[in-house]
């Protein structure tokens, strides 16, 4: 097997890449499970859930690899963020990722204000790598963490999911990495999780640009760039305009590498200043 599509597709487990949101409105939670497969086998699972408030919001997830990937050599992830609603977009305050590769592990925390990268560190702390292109401090202004990033809201008030939720640009910095997504409309499709689940979704195609914190010499990172036919299909979450991923499909030279929604529990949650009265 192809170690880099193997590490490609085994990230999306604990982050799926993207960007600073919209508006969003009302409350609502998800609770749900996704796994991650290879030339249709599962290569590992994971679990996703989102609050969103009427002031702030929060989300964790975890996952690890299963199978054949776990017999040899394995891995297992967690991740966290809190932030805020300010002017009706999902600003981060804080990111936490751990990821454990056997007896290695990774932690990567980043600290936010406005948009704007305060600290951010990688423990253990990576050695230097002298192709690596710097990530300066003009990267890290109005960039999001991979958490919220792929929190999509979608203004306006037409029913969702609708064609808007594509028309975006995503600006990311990972803790390593300053990289831009841009989305665009591909299609409607109602797409049918493993649990029998039917849901409607505005599937985006993917294009992903890296700008900083990267080596370009990278197999995997020339791999990315030239995809023009990664996607991923988004649905929301109830009681609120925000939309996420409920399947992304990233092509890889050993077989299509996919992350799709077997269970999406989703309810809507009543606003603060309902429950007053």
């Amino acid at each position: 097997m192809d170690c880099h599509a193997l590490r490609l597709c085994g990230r999306l487990l604990y982050v799926v890449p993207v960007l600073l949101v919209s508006p969003a409105q009302a409350q609502g939670r998800l609770d749900a499970k996704y796994q991650a497969s290879l030339s249709g086998i599962v290569i590992g699972k994971g679990n996703w859930t989102i609050v969103v408030g009427d002031k702030d919001y929060s989300g964790a997830t975890s996952g690890g690899t299963t199978g054949l990937v776990k017999a040899i050599g394995g891995g297992h992830g967690t991740g966290s963020v809190n932030g805020k609603l300010l002017a009706g977009r999902l600003v981060p305050d804080a990111y936490l990722s751990s990821v454990f590769y056997g007896k290695k592990n990774e932690t990567i925390r980043i600290a936010f204000a406005g948009g704007r990268v305060t600290s951010s560190t990688i423990e253990p702390e990576p050695p230097p790598t002298p192709d690596r292109i710097p990530v300066t401090d003009a990267h890290k202004l109005g960039v999001s963490d991979p958490m919220s990033g792929v929190m999509f809201a979608v203004p306006g008030k037409d029913e969702l999911p609708n064609p808007q939720a594509c028309a975006t640009k995503a600006a990311i910095f990972d803790g390593r990495m300053r990289y831009d997504l841009q989305l665009a409309f591909k299609q409607m499709e109602t797409v049918t999780l493993a649990n029998g689940m039917k849901l409607p979704a505005a599937v985006c195609s993917v294009s992903f640009k890296p700008l900083a914190g990267y080596v370009p010499s990278r197999a995997a990172i020339k791999y990315l760039v030239k995809r023009h036919d990664m996607d991923v299909a988004l649905a929301p979450i109830a009681g609120t305009r925000v939309m996420v991923p409920i399947r992304v499909r990233i092509p890889t030279p050993i077989g299509l590498g996919m992350v799709q929604a077997v269970e999406f529990n989703t309810v809507a949650q009543p606003q603060a200043s309902k429950r007053a009265n």
